[in-house]
């Protein structure tokens, strides 16, 4: 299959099984998100404290599953960090500090578009952090991962995991699409060259930290929509929780209390055209 061709192709180019259709991800999409408003309310009434955990290869859908699972709930509740590269005061600090002080509080659900597991991933397979550093983290993160859910916190760790020949067709939409050129860094194309040395870093990261009280959970992505569905509905099974019932509201009849024509005073104010 040529380049063109693989970009615009509605297989998924892994198994060669048609893709899911856009009407029945978003059927499916609305049930699990209405779930998830009720998970927000159980985390918020119960003071819960999640952290979800998202690393992958490049390209592997990262954001668009963490778009989905967030756009129809709180950002106060469900709080997503992606953190830039450390500054120069921060390579000082004890490896994981920046991460720590993102914690949930009680009621917070705190989602890791990548995580300290990056020390292990790009900063490894780049040559950010030596093969010293990248063993000791691996050696102790167990450890420190056992202190976090022991002090009450839900753990959730996600791999999406992408093919050789979905990655390309992503690639080559990133780079055909002015949409989607954002996307594509330097450190992408880098990553993109050393598929093998990233598959040797994640299969080492999954056999040291794959823990009984943090274990990881493996997402093949290559279908995006399906992905997205089955990564939410693994999360809502993860957390426990009950539909906590509203009290319905009733809106109140407005007062007329120093009423004025509150339209005619907009008059002569400057307002965005209307383009369209």
């Amino acid at each position: 299959m040529k380049s063109n061709e693989l970009i615009h192709s509605g297989k998924n180019v892994a198994n060669g099984a048609p893709r899911m259709k856009r009407k029945e991800y978003e059927r499916q999409l609305r049930k699990l998100q209405k779930r998830l408003c009720a998970l927000q309310d159980w985390v918020k009434e119960k003071g819960l404290r999640v952290i979800i955990v998202f690393e992958g290869r490049d390209a592997a859908g990262k954001g668009g599953t963490i778009k989905a699972l967030t756009e129809k709930v709180s950002p106060r509740v469900f709080r997503v960090v992606a953190l830039p590269a450390p500054s120069t005061r921060e390579k000082t600090q004890m490896y994981a500090q920046r991460y720590i002080e993102q914690f949930p509080a009680a009621g917070e659900i705190l989602i890791f578009d990548r995580s300290w597991y990056n020390r292990a991933g790009v900063e490894y397979v780049m040559g950010f952090s030596s093969k010293e550093q990248c063993e000791r983290f691996l050696r102790l993160c167990p450890g420190v991962e056992k202190i976090i859910v022991d002090s009450g916190i839900i753990l959730i760790k996600i791999w999406l995991e992408v093919g050789q020949a979905e990655q390309h067709r992503r690639f080559l939409a990133r780079i055909e699409d002015p949409l989607r050129q954002w996307k594509l860094s330097p450190m992408d194309i880098a990553s993109y060259k050393r598929w093998y040395d990233y598959s040797a870093a994640r299969d080492l990261m999954l056999k040291m930290t794959d823990s009984k009280h943090a274990p990881w959970y493996i997402l093949p992505s290559d279908d995006k929509r399906r992905a997205r569905l089955n990564c939410i509905a693994h999360i809502l099974d993860l957390i426990p929780h009950k539909t906590i019932r509203r009290q319905k509201t009733k809106l109140p009849e407005r007062s007329n209390k120093g009423r004025y024509d509150d339209k005619k005073s907009l008059e002569g104010r400057k307002f965005v055209a209307s383009r369209f």
